[in-house]
């Protein structure tokens, strides 16, 4: 069950709307699945901390029938992991051009209308994929411009619950326009 609609108000029926036709949700890893900080150990190897809760959402949306895409421009294999443990069949890693990455996602998924997207991110790079899509969407904590830009501006931080506000709010979204 979600938690997540009770939070919503009258102002935000239109946001529902938009919201309701994704059907690709594409999020960023560092600073959006985590809080954006790298952990190195002594012997080189990186580690990262993952919300249960935002797995858990994204189990939510998967079995909702929506796809779910990680674009990002480092290559984790603790990313790798938590991925394909969640079931996300989509991790473009190690992308610098993240537009690019989504331009052959959405080839890939016969996705032709961008506006079936939503997106979550955190910093500049994000921007040039958040634009396009029908719901670019920052999380509480991301950069100034970011946060701007966004259709949407989440209430947690990244790797604190931020990507299970959004599955929420488009599970919430669909169950609102079946009405």
């Amino acid at each position: 069950m979600s938690g997540f609609a009770p939070l919503l108000d009258a102002g935000d029926a239109a946001l529902l709307r938009r919201a309701a036709g994704t059907r690709l949700l594409v999020l960023d890893v560092d600073g959006v699945l985590t809080d954006g900080r790298l952990l190195y150990a002594d012997d080189g190897s990186e580690t990262k901390a993952f919300h249960v809760r935002d797995g858990h959402g994204i189990k939510l949306l998967l079995a909702a029938g929506i796809e779910i895409a990680a674009i990002s421009g480092r290559r984790s294999a603790a990313v790798d992991r938590r991925l394909a443990e969640l079931g996300v069949r989509h991790a473009l890693t190690g992308r610098e051009d993240k537009l690019a990455a989504l331009g052959e996602l959405l080839q890939q998924l016969a996705l032709g209308d961008p506006k079936a997207i939503a997106c979550v991110g955190d910093d500049l790079p994000d921007l040039e994929i958040m634009e396009p899509a029908g719901l670019g969407i920052a999380v509480a904590d991301a950069h100034p411009e970011v946060l701007r830009r966004a259709d949407y501006r989440c209430r947690l931080p990244g790797g604190q619950g931020a990507v299970r506000e959004v599955c929420d709010l488009l599970l919430a979204a669909r169950r609102e326009a079946r009405r």
